[in-house]
């Protein structure tokens, strides 16, 4: 199924969970209409430096919204595969395009500057209020230790 949106009312981003077993989760709402989308923590990670970097090459936004919090009701109506994110220099607008892991959905929003910088802002925030990355392999660090892949098992945990 396609869903579009065009000019969402509020797009959301937030998790369900405790840390470590997050369910990461993105909302769009245009009207009546909410798509609720499962990602990857990684994932929405790289659509925040991709929004930055679109953000700066259109220019610099004005008021960024400011509720960015997931609405109740959180059941998923697909989980996200490949996201791509392209400017519309001409709209002055940046484009999310989420593919389903099953390629039988897609998702393409139409995000004004506004709505991309405060989606980048909380996206940060929030990948940042998770467990800290290991210094050597960048996987996330876990209160238990972290064998990491890079000691190649010669080396105790890293805590």
């Amino acid at each position: 199924m396609k869903y579009e949106f065009l000019n969402p009312d509020k797009i959301m981003v937030g998790t369900r969970g405790a840390v470590g077993a997050r369910l990461f989760l993105l909302q769009v709402r245009e009207g009546r209409r909410l798509i609720i989308i499962k990602t990857e923590k990684q994932q929405l990670s790289a659509v925040a430096e991709w929004m930055a970097a679109a953000i700066r090459e259109l220019g610099r936004p004005g008021h960024l919204h400011e509720d960015l919090a997931l609405e109740p009701e959180y059941e998923p109506d697909f989980v996200a595969g490949d996201i791509t994110v392209a400017l519309d220099h001409e709209a002055q607008a940046i484009l999310l395009t989420i593919n389903s892991v099953d390629e039988e959905d897609v998702l393409n929003v139409t995000l004004t500057k506004e709505w991309a910088g405060a989606l980048a802002i909380a996206i940060t925030q929030l990948v940042e209020a998770g467990r800290p990355p290991c210094p050597l392999c960048h996987l996330p660090l876990d209160s238990r230790g972290h064998d990491c892949p890079r000691t190649n098992g010669n080396s105790a945990p890293i805590r």
